[in-house]
C-alpha cells in the first residue's frame, strides 16, 4: 500500500469526515457511564437538538415517543447487557415538537477481556419508509375489507359469514353457550326480477339488505348475505325465544318498507320467509349440520305459505 494512502487511513480526520458526510447519524456511548462519547453533527439537521444536548441515554430516552419509550429502552438495554448487536425502530421528538421515525442500528464493542466497553451505531431517518408501510397496511386492510364485503349490497358476504360462524361456534362449544342462527329468503324474488328486471331487482336486494342489517342491535350479532336472495343472522349467546323475536323484527321491518310486489301470490308487497334455530354445540357437533338444520326450517316456512317464521 502506498505510504500516502496508509497515512490517510491512519488519520482520524479521514474517519471523521467519512462519518459526517453520510445522512446516517453516527454515535458512540460509553457503557460504564452511559454517556455519549460522540454524536454526529447531522443530529442537529434531523432533529433540531444541539449536539451538546445529548449528554447521556436519558436524553435519548426522553426524546422518544411515550408510546415507544418503555418497549425500546427495555429491549435495547437488555440486548446491550447480553452483548448482542441489535436494532430498534421508534418515533423521536424533534426540537419543534414533531415526531419522526428513527431506526437505531447498534453494535457492541468489547474490551480485551470480552466485557462490553461501548455501544456504537447509526441513527437512520425512516419516516418515509414508515409512511409507505402504513399506506401499504391501509391498502391491505381496505382490500381485506372488500374481500369480506358483498359487492352489491355492501353487507358482509358468505366468506365472512363462514369465518364468523366458525369463530362463534368454537366459542359456544368452549363455554357451552347457546348460539342462534336466522336464515332469511325473499319470497318469490324470481317473479320480482321477471316483472321489474335485474336492475330494479338489484336495487331491491340493496334495500332489503340495509333494512335487515338495521335489525342487528347488539355489537356481537352478525348479519351477512348468504347468497342470491338469502340472508343470515348469527346471534351469539341467544336462546330460541329471543332469536324468534329478532326474526319477527326482521319480518316486520321488511313489511314496513312496502316494496310493491304485484307478481307475489303471498302479498301485494315484498315479504320474507324465515327459519330460526338455536343450539349449544357439543364437542362432536359440526357447524355445517347446524346450518342445514336451520335451512330446513327456512324451507318449511316456504312450504307453510311464506311470510312466516319456523323455529
Amino acid at each position: 500500500m502506498p505510504k500516502q494512502q496508509d497515512d490517510l487511513i491512519q488519520d482520524d480526520s479521514f474517519y471523521k469526515a467519512l462519518l459526517e458526510s453520510t445522512k446516517a447519524i453516527p454515535w458512540k456511548i460509553d457503557w460504564e457511564t452511559l454517556t455519549f462519547a460522540y454524536i454526529g453533527p447531522q443530529i442537529e439537521e434531523l432533529l433540531g437538538w444541539k449536539r451538546d444536548s445529548w449528554a447521556g441515554i436519558n436524553d435519548w430516552a426522553e426524546r422518544m415517543h411515550p408510546d415507544d419509550r418503555e418497549r425500546v429502552v427495555n429491549f435495547c438495554v437488555a440486548q446491550s447487557k447480553a452483548g448482542a448487536d441489535h436494532e430498534a425502530d421508534y418515533r423521536a421528538l424533534t426540537a419543534d415538537g414533531e415526531y419522526i421515525w428513527i431506526r437505531d442500528v447498534v453494535h457492541i464493542v468489547r474490551n480485551s477481556e470480552g466485557q462490553v466497553e461501548s455501544l456504537v451505531g447509526f441513527m437512520f431517518d425512516i419516516t418515509e419508509r414508515k409512511k409507505n408501510e402504513e399506506e401499504l397496511l391501509r391498502l391491505q386492510h381496505e382490500l381485506q375489507e372488500l374481500s369480506f364485503k358483498d359487492a352489491l349490497t355492501g353487507v358482509a358476504n358468505r366468506r365472512m359469514f363462514d369465518e364468523r360462524l366458525e369463530a362463534e361456534w368454537m366459542h359456544a362449544q368452549r363455554h357451552q353457550q347457546p348460539l342462534s342462527l336466522i336464515m332469511i329468503d325473499i319470497d318469490l324474488f324470481k317473479q320480482y326480477n321477471d316483472m321489474y328486471g335485474h336492475v330494479q331487482g338489484d336495487s331491491c336486494l340493496k334495500q332489503v339488505a340495509q333494512t335487515l342489517n338495521s335489525a342487528v342491535l347488539r355489537s356481537g350479532d352478525f348479519f351477512a348475505r348468504f347468497g342470491g336472495e338469502e340472508f343470515v343472522l348469527i346471534l351469539p349467546q341467544t336462546e330460541i325465544d329471543a332469536a324468534v323475536k329478532v326474526a319477527e323484527r326482521c319480518r316486520k321491518l321488511i313489511f314496513k318498507q312496502q316494496i310493491p310486489h304485484p307478481a307475489s301470490d303471498v302479498s301485494s308487497v315484498l315479504t320474507i320467509s324465515i327459519g330460526v334455530g338455536t343450539h349449544t354445540p357439543a364437542r362432536q357437533d359440526q357447524a355445517s349440520d347446524f346450518i342445514e338444520a336451520v335451512d330446513r326450517r327456512l324451507y318449511a316456512s316456504k312450504q307453510q305459505g311464506r311470510n312466516c317464521i319456523v323455529r
